[in-house]
């Protein structure tokens, strides 16, 4: 039977996660998509036999790419990532020991105790610039994850600062004439120039870890609320 119009089709990228997570160790090969157009399910699934793949694994690899966190758009800082976002759909709403659950696992994570608040449907965890939130949508519930780094900017300031001071003392000085005296604007520079740097060595890793620790949060929320309410 032919597909619905409006039934959700998989472009090359999505087929390929699909079918990776479908693989079992030893089975080999997967097939692309005929043309532009995507796949539907039931063409992955017609596809999967080919390959010795159960449909049922088709399904299950399609519904796990449907539940993977969402990745929102990163604050940039001199062309380095400062923040760091997550939003995963939910399958429901969590219970409050549920919840308790959640906030467990999120003081686990990041090592932090931080606050506990709700209101309605509106649940928040929160410790200086991390938060995570629980908040209704149209079509259910999602897990909302972020943060940013606020020392980066602080940084930031203070390199900037540090150098451009740097520079307008030694201006001010050569034109006193007053040379010999260029070991304080240079000091300055210096400093300035070791917190940029700072910036450049250690945001990379602080996104990476962030980013880890985002991503299993929303694994272990959608694995927690994947059966009946506790």
């Amino acid at each position: 039977m032919k597909p619905m119009s409006d039934e959700k089709r998989y472009g090359d990228e999505e087929v390929k996660e699909i079918f990776d997570l479908a693989s079992r160790p030893g089975q080999v090969g997967r097939s692309e998509p005929v043309d532009g157009s995507g796949l539907t399910l039931a063409e992955l699934q017609d596809v999967g036999r080919e390959v010795g793949l159960e449909p049922a694994r088709i399904a299950e690899a399609a519904a796990a790419l449907e539940r993977r966190p969402a990745v929102l758009p990163q604050k940039r800082l001199l062309g380095q990532p400062i923040s760091v976002g997550r939003v995963v759909e939910l399958p429901r709403a969590p219970t409050d020991h549920e919840w308790d659950l959640l906030v467990a696992e999120l003081r686990a994570t990041f090592g932090a105790k931080g606050k506990v608040t709700s209101s309605g449907g509106l649940r928040e965890w929160s410790n200086s610039n991390l938060h995570a939130y629980i908040e209704p949508t149209e079509t259910g519930y999602r897990l909302r994850l972020g943060t940013t780094k606020g020392t980066a900017i602080a940084l930031r300031n203070a390199g900037t600062m540090g150098i451009l001071f740097a520079v307008a003392l030694t201006i001010v000085l050569a034109l006193d004439g007053r040379m010999d005296e260029l070991a304080g604007p240079l000091f300055l520079a210096l400093a300035g120039g070791a917190a940029l740097v700072s910036n450049l060595l250690t945001l990379p890793p602080w996104v990476r870890e962030r980013e880890r620790q985002m991503d299993y949060v929303a694994g272990r929320a959608t694995a927690l609320l994947a059966g009946e309410p506790r």
